[in-house]
Parts: C-alpha cells; structure tokens; sequence
C-alpha cells in the first residue's frame, strides 16, 4: 500500500476516528485505526466493538492496499508534522511514514486481523435537518444518566418517531427531558435508545462537517448516523425505559410565566452560598407577581427575588439549583411556563404557547423556614 494525501485533513480525521478507538480493551487489533485505500479514495475506521466511526477523503493512491496502526502512535505522529504533504507506505506490516524531512518507520498489524463492522439492513431511513438535531439533543441530552449506577437503558437517548414527528427523551431518576419536532416521516412508529457517548461525538461531528442534513438508519441492535464524509455506527441499549406519558403530571394548581434570563439569572445569584447541591436545596417561592429565591448554609444566606406572573395556589418548594438550572438553560424561548401541583410534585418548565419541550424536575424536600 502507497498513498500521499493532505497533511491538516488527515490530522483532522485520525482525531475523529480516535474517538472510537479502544482505551479499555487491551487488543492491539482495536487499538488501531484501520487504514484503506483504493482508487482515489482514503477509509480511516476507529471500532470498540460497540461504537466505530469511519471517514472517507481524497488521497494519491500509488498501491491500493489496507494496514492496522496503533492509533495513539498514528495520531502523534501526524499531528506533529510540519509539511503540507504525507505519504503513507505499507511492505508487509512494516509502515513508512514521510512528510518533509521527517521520516517514521513503525509497526502495523494485518487488516485482516480487524474485526468487521456490523451492518444495518432492512432499517428505517431517516433524515434529520443538522440545526433540528442540534437543538433537539440540546433540549434532551443533559437529563441522560451519566453511568450504569442508574438503570443501564437510561443512560441512553430514547428517540420516537411517529407520522412526522421525532422525539427524544432523557431521564435521569431526578428529572425528564422531552422534544419533540415535525419532520418529514410516514412510516410506522416504532423507537430506540442511543447511548449518550454516541450522541456526544455525533454532536462534535456535525460541529465541523458542513452536511445539512443527518441520515440515520436504524437496526434491531445497531443504528448508523450518516453525517458528510463521516459514518457512526452505535449499539443500542435495550430495556424498559420508563413510562414517561405516567410520570408527567396532567394537573398542575399553579402556573407561572416567567423571563426565562431572569430567573436563571435569579438563581445562579444563590448559587455562591449553595454548599451541596444533593443536600442544599434552593428554596423558592412563587406568590402573586414574583418568585422569590432563597437558601442557606453553612456558607451563609441569600434572598433574591424576579417578577413573574403567578396565577393559581401560592407554592414553596424546593430544588437542587443545577437540576433547575439546566432546564432552564435548555429551554430555548425567551419566557417559560412552569406548572406546579404543590411543594411536593414534579415541576413542569414549558414553551408558553406550545409544548415543543418539556422539562420535568423533582422537587427536594424543605427543612427549615429562611
């Protein structure tokens, strides 16, 4: 295998494709990123065998030809180099690597020895605009549990997809995030979860590739995402993901409209007396025209208060301020609704004039009057 491509873009590749590397399995096989040429064409391939990423770009290919590169060596490699110009050169597993006046010689390993990649066939083509998804995992991803100490299926994005509609929904056991979009799909409904790391670099793909548009088909284990000259393919996490049509309350005796920048503002205002976010909650009060933000500890106390439009029961009630925080930092309009059933029901942070999200927060049980 010989091959000469452009320095910066193929420095830009191996990092992406790194993504995917093993950093748990010791197997050198998978530590590696798979290289492949033929006519023209540069394949680079990262894979866990749970999650891979495979991109394409344009090379010089004297011998076509494939080879396993230790990934981390590879990526040090070119990352360092000066010249606009690498060329690539394969005899058995033995690997050159020019560019300038610098010249590497390293060890590969056979590319038969890589294992295949899962194949989706027979799925369900989807195409997501790139701003929409954007803004939907945006609205979503933070309420996904971070690790397998919750339920494993709830460490994942669930995404349903109805007659012209997706929606994604992250839980975490403390809050629940919906939103939910009109796109163009008339297929039958049906539903999957994506495990939050794939959702993660999906999201710092689609940051530096100019593709307009997401294409995704979906398996009954494995879903691929299709973004420019970039092909993920993930695992998807299998389990009873819960009820949420059950756990969103359908009353609420208090409803208040609200600056979406003033309350957030609000509330980060008492975050520097806030000692524990697990165990010192924020305390607030929503009464005729304003909510009032309060807590104390061991740091001190704090009152503060913004207006807002309360019709309905007075409520106290509390919450842990990052919970609180991050639904709000998620809404993307410039006043919420927020619905409340009393001090200790879940709280509902909505669109005033529609329900294209929904953040749910469970309130945190209050001790002592401020």
């Amino acid at each position: 295998m010989k091959f000469s491509c452009n320095t910066k873009k193929l420095n830009e590749a191996c990092a992406n494709v790194f993504k995917a590397v093993s950093q748990k399995v010791t197997i050198p096989t998978i530590e590696g990123i798979l290289i492949e040429c033929s006519t023209e064409i540069l394949s680079l391939t990262g894979y866990d065998f749970e999650f891979g990423i495979t991109t394409t770009l344009m090379a010089t290919v004297t011998e076509p030809g494939s080879i396993v590169i230790n990934a981390k060596i590879l990526c040090d490699i070119v990352r360092k180099l000066a010249a606009d110009t690498v060329t690539i050169e394969t005899n058995g597993t033995s690997v050159s690597i020019t560019s300038g006046a610098a010249q590497y010689n390293i060890t590969g390993i056979d590319a038969n020895d890589y294992p295949e990649l899962p194949s989706v066939s027979g799925g369900y083509p989807l195409f997501i605009e790139k701003g929409m998804f954007h803004k939907m995992v945006a609205q979503t991803l933070f309420a996904v549990a971070e690790n397998e100490n919750s339920k494993p299926v709830h460490t994942g994005l669930k995404f349903e997809m109805s007659l012209n509609q997706l929606r994604l929904i992250g839980v975490d056991g403390y809050r629940l995030a919906i939103s939910t979009e009109a796109i163009s799909y008339e297929g039958e409904d049906f539903s999957f979860i994506v495990p939050k790391k794939t959702i993660r670099e999906i999201m710092k793909l689609t940051g530096v590739d100019e593709a307009k548009d997401i294409s995704i088909s979906v398996g009954k284990r494995h879903i691929i995402f299709e973004i420019g000259d970039y092909s993920v393919i993930s695992r998807l996490l299998d389990g009873d993901f819960l009820d949420y049509h059950a756990a969103v309350p359908k009353a609420s005796a208090t409803t208040v409209l609200i600056n979406t920048r003033e309350a957030i503002s609000c509330i980060e205002r008492a975050i520097p007396v806030v000692e524990n976010n697990a165990k010192n909650p924020i305390r607030c009060l929503f009464d005729k025209d304003e909510m009032r933000v309060s807590t104390v500890s061991a740091r001190g106390r704090v009152v503060d208060y913004t207006h807002a439009n309360v019709s309905g029961e007075r409520v106290e009630i509390g919450f842990n301020s990052k919970y609180m925080l991050d639904a709000l930092n998620a809404a993307d309009t410039d006043e919420v609704r927020i619905e409340l059933g009393g001090p200790v029901s879940p709280v509902k942070v909505l669109p005033v004039n529609n329900d294209n999200f929904l953040f749910l927060v469970l309130p945190m049980r209050l001790k002592s009057e401020i």
